[in-house]
């Protein structure tokens, strides 16, 4: 029997779906597209999202894929101004492995996606549209447009911010839009072009800009759209993105060809008053969309996937009790907010820059490109007894720790799963991390050089335990142990 449906086969879906299933929870991902899509659209993982795919397994395969390094190439009025790297010279640290954004287009993302929960024996299901839906205290009923049904105990939207779901929920979808598109784009092939860099063409006239991706003949378009002569926005096609290339390079030797992806894109700012009605979740765009700047819309949505999916899977498992769903809306609301104000921020800073000879996208870079200082220190799922500069809600931070076998291993080579992790650090922890329950991980920190403590702030012996989402559930005193199992108990 389905246990839970989930709407929609994208990044955010398929993640959700892959966190379920490694559970043993029985899932069915549906999808009302014929076929998978091929278009590139987003087209950066950030570190944090890095992280939870590879906790998913997904690490190396994602290195292969994509690429870590890609100057931008700057042109004002056709001309040659400067180049830049966002993340020159970083490198992955002991608390950060991925310190740099992965450039890779999103239907790869998806592909790896697919084929890891292929591997719980889950196929997404194309051509099949839901319509409609019911729900009561026991499960929720799903009514298919060739006139099937699927029973389940929860539904979960991940259908994009048109949501069908979302709309036969009555969840208002609040903001404001442009109804003009702001730009055209595409996934095009490209001669004349050296494909090392992001080529970004600025000026009076808009901005134009062709990105390359790793082992592809396919570049990303994305420009300021061509007017007819009435001022109106020129529909996306071939034709229109040669004339634009010539009128923002100055350049006739650049040849655009094969345009396998036509779109346009629209200012878009809007967030869904409530998360949850009943048994049904929102998730991904169809929760929020916001401006692109900064690339955090296929990561937001990845890691509100990746907050429901413990949670979800803990419930169905009687680990935790119906409360803990609570805490979904609780944590991810606050950071959709935070994402739609800075990325809107962003897109302003941007548009504003398109002038200004040597600026480019990063104009709109936002506070926080890489994720990995967002956290819930507002959840009541955060409970803090050490007060240190690292607190319960932020995420864990990798160290280099012993393994099982005495090597050295990666505290999030530890995490990875299901389960919470109980970290001892100092010898005398050693009697709170004994006769844990099942799901509860338990790791003592010798840490002779001080890399972990360095990491988590501790100073003195303490406990940390982490939630198996890799944020911090709760800071404690060595002798807690009972403060420990009474968190544990109150999930129930």
């Amino acid at each position: 029997m389905t246990t839970v449906v989930i709407v929609g086969a994208g990044p955010t879906g398929l993640t959700l779906a892959c966190g379920l299933a490694r559970q043993g929870v029985a899932v069915r991902v549906i999808e009302k597209a014929a076929a998978f899509h091929t278009s590139s659209r987003g087209k950066t993982l950030n570190p944090r999202s890095l992280e939870v795919l590879a906790d998913l397994g997904l690490g190396e395969r994602l290195a292969a894929a994509g690429r870590t390094h890609l100057p931008f190439r700057k042109y004002f009025e056709g001309e040659f101004v400067r180049e830049t790297e966002s993340f020159s010279g970083v490198r992955p640290s002991d608390a950060a492995p991925y310190p740099a954004s992965l450039w890779l287009p999103q239907t790869r993302v998806e592909r790896l996606l697919r084929e890891k929960l292929a591997e719980y024996g889950v196929a997404v299901e194309l051509a099949t549209e839901l319509v409609d839906f019911t729900q009561d205290g026991d499960g929720v009923e799903v009514r298919l447009a060739d006139g099937g049904r699927i029973s389940a105990e929860y539904l979960v939207a991940c259908d994009g911010g048109r949501s069908t779901v979302r709309k036969l929920l009555g969840i208002p979808f609040v903001g404001d839009g442009d109804p003009e598109p702001m730009m055209v784009c595409g996934d095009v092939e490209v001669e004349g072009l050296e494909p090392g860099a992001w080529h970004q063409w600025f000026g009076p006239q808009g901005v134009f800009m062709l990105c390359p991706f790793e082992d592809s003949r396919r570049w990303q378009l994305q420009a300021t759209p061509e007017t007819d002569a009435d001022g109106r926005a020129v529909a996306p096609s071939l034709e229109s993105f040669q004339r634009l290339a010539a009128r923002h390079t100055g350049r006739e030797d650049i040849k655009l060809t094969n345009a396998t992806w036509l779109s346009t894109w629209r200012v878009n700012v809007r967030m869904a008053e409530s998360y949850r009605r009943g048994r049904v979740f929102l998730a991904g765009d169809c929760a929020h969309v916001h401006p692109t700047a900064g690339g955090l819309g296929m990561n937001t949505g990845i890691q509100d996937a990746w907050n429901l999916a413990w949670k979800l899977g803990h419930v169905l498992r009687g680990l935790a009790g119906p409360a803990l769903l609570d805490t979904y809306q609780e944590e991810r609301l606050p950071i959709a907010a935070w994402t739609l104000d800075v990325s809107t921020a962003g897109m302003a800073a941007v548009t504003e820059g398109i002038s200004t000879p040597g600026v480019g996208v990063e104009a709109g870079r936002v506070a926080d490109v890489t994720g990995l200082s967002l956290g819930y220190r507002w959840s009541r799922l955060a409970t803090d007894r050490l007060g240190g500069p690292l607190q319960a809600g932020d995420r864990a931070p990798d160290a280099v720790c012993p393994g099982p076998d005495g090597e050295p291993s990666s505290l999030f080579d530890r995490f990875a799963g299901d389960h919470f992790t109980l970290l001892g650090f100092g010898p005398s922890t050693r009697p709170a991390l004994a006769d844990l329950p099942g799901h509860v991980r338990p790791v003592l920190l010798d840490d002779p050089d001080d890399a972990a403590r360095d990491a988590y702030g501790i100073t003195g012996d303490a406990l940390v335990l982490v939630r198996p989402d890799n944020h911090i559930a709760l800071t404690a005193p060595a002798a807690a142990r009972d403060e420990v199992l009474a968190y544990l108990a109150a999930l129930r």
